[in-house]
């Protein structure tokens, strides 16, 4: 069960006490949070929603004119229910990929298993 802290980051997204004490510590702000849910790429991983900013997020939304370039490298990771587990920043997007090795490797012994059959 998520123990929530009374902090809003507005009237639907709730942080919990983790997250409220990551913000603090990271120095990422709650309007950082807000635009980073609300502008960022969202990758369901691992039983969570993660929302992330990265460079190509900054480049698209600045041809808009929108200065998203404090939020690159954010990270915010909610439940399903969208309540803010974490945040953090990393510019390495590489962990947010989904199904990582599910048909992308295949040995060399079971390639040569397969031509001989």
């Amino acid at each position: 069960m998520l123990t929530t802290s009374k902090a809003l980051v507005n009237d639907s997204t709730k942080l919990t006490r983790h997250a409220t004490a990551r913000m603090t510590h990271r120095g990422v702000s709650a309007e950082v949070i807000e635009t980073v849910i609300e502008y960022g790429r969202t990758v369901y991983t691992r039983g969570a929603v993660i929302y992330a900013i990265g460079r190509k997020e900054v480049e698209r939304y600045r041809q808009e004119d929108m200065d998203l370039s404090d939020c690159e490298g954010v990270q915010v990771v909610c439940s399903t229910d969208g309540a803010v587990l974490t945040v953090y920043r990393n510019h390495n997007f590489r962990g947010l990929r989904t199904g990582l090795g599910r048909g992308r490797f295949r040995p060399a012994d079971r390639q040569l298993c397969l031509v001989a059959h």
